[in-house]
Parts: structure tokens; sequence; C-alpha cells
């Protein structure tokens, strides 16, 4: 579970919602209606802008920015390091042996296509465009947070509008102008609200976690041509190390 996510999430509307709750206006901005037009408008928007497989296949992707699985670099480091080590004293193939052990498919894949005897060009190209597609889906699941969030306060003056039409055919009664009025801009509040809270946050931590997780497979590539190139497992670590941030590399060394 991604902490700072449910942190981030939940100060959001708190700090939208307290100030309200303490001028005790809170229920004059609950609007279920609103809600329904602005998500299920958005949503709405989504499934019409991309095929429904794109669509259900980018939930896998989106649900990182709540529940993510972090592959520490330095354990995947030691990993590759043991595996150099082995390939060295007893030769590649005692690495087919050693994959049956590892939970990480890409690194189980290219360790195998090591073993197979393939060039290291071959290699580095099979895995490598493998990390474009992986690139790619996650694109795509930004791109329609990213989207939702461009949607949703269009549907928030979409639902104005309908707000104001519907104040309008009322004027025959003037007390009813200024509660009609507020009941139209709530849509707006929600448009903004959600857009700026829930989707446009998601989207860049969606991101970042994309560009880790594509930094965590180019470092484990590296290491697995490193070892099918025969390099020395000292060379390996230092090649790998160059993956890491200053800090991880300061919090190593301790």
């Amino acid at each position: 579970m991604d902490i700072s996510s449910i942190i981030g999430l939940s100060l959001g509307f708190v700090l939208v919602f307290f100030p309200i709750l303490l001028k005790g206006q809170l229920a004059a901005f609950i609007d279920p209606a609103s809600v329904m037009i602005v998500m299920g408008g958005a949503i709405s928007a989504i499934f019409t802008s991309y095929p429904l497989k794109t669509v259900l296949g980018a939930g896998a992707v989106i649900k990182q920015a709540f529940i993510v699985q972090k592959k520490d670099p330095v354990e995947t480091i030691d990993i590759l390091v043991n595996l150099g080590e082995k390939a060295r004293r007893e030769g590649i193939l005692a690495l087919e042996r050693e994959a049956k052990d590892i939970k990480d498919d890409f690194m189980k894949k290219a360790i195998q296509l090591a073993v197979d005897g393939n060039e290291v060009e071959i290699i580095e190209n099979v895995m490598s465009t493998e990390i474009e597609y992986i690139s790619e889906r996650h694109r795509i699941g930004k791109k329609i947070l990213d989207d939702m969030g461009a949607l949703a306060p269009g549907f928030g003056m979409l639902g104005t509008l309908v707000g104001l039409v519907m104040m309008l055919q009322s004027l025959d009664d003037p007390s009813n102008i200024g509660a009609g009025m507020a009941v139209a801009l709530i849509t707006t509040f929600y448009g903004s609200l959600v857009a700026n809270v829930m989707f446009i946050p998601m989207a860049n931590k969606v991101d970042f976690y994309s560009k880790e997780e594509v930094m965590m497979k180019m470092m484990t590539l590296a290491g697995i041509i490193s070892i099918q190139s025969g390099d020395n497992p000292r060379v390996l670590r230092e090649k790998l190390e160059t993956f890491l941030s200053p800090s991880m590399r300061k919090k190593k060394e301790e």
C-alpha cells in the first residue's frame, strides 16, 4: 500500500471540506447528482476515447498509485552479483538452476536467454523491447488519468449549465434563485476537486513508479549482459551501482 497516496488524498479532501464544516455549510456541498455528472461523465468519455481492452488493462497500471510492489535495487544488485560469481566459477549454464528460485519474471527471462547461448545483442534487443512495451502500457495508464483530470472540470461546467437552466425555469419565484444558483455551481466545484485532488496527482504517481520500474529493469538487463560477457563480479557491482542514487550509495556503504 502506498501510504503517501492515502495521506495525500485524505489531506486533500479534509483540507477542502473541513473549513466548510467549520462554517456549518457542509450539507450545501453534498450533492450526489453533481458527483454523478462529473465522475460518470469523465468515465464515460474515457470509454469513448479508448478501446475497452485498453481501458480495462489500464486499471492494473492505475492501481500502482495505491498498491505497488517495490523492489529493493540494492537487493537486486546483490542477487545479480551472486549470479555473476556463480557463472564465473561454474559457467553460465549453472544459472539455469538458480533461475528457478528467482521470482522476478523479467530477470528470469533474461537469464534463460543467456543460458540458451544467445549473443549479447539478441538478449539486449529482446529485453529492451519488453521494457519499451511495459513503458508504453504505463504511459497509456497515465494518459487516461491525465485525460480524466482534464475532462472532470469540463463536465463540472456542463453540470453547472444544467443547474442554471433548471434555475431559470423557476424565475417566477425569486426566493429560489439564490439556492438554485448555489446548487448549479456545486458541479463546477466537484469537477475541480476531483481533477486536482485525485486524477492529476494519481497520474503523476503512476508516472513516477513507471520510471522507477523501467530503471530497475534496465539495471537488471545491464547486469545479465555483464554476466554473459564474463565481467568480473567486482566490475559488475560497480556497473550496477551507477544506477543507484547518491543517497542510496551512501546508505549502502554505511
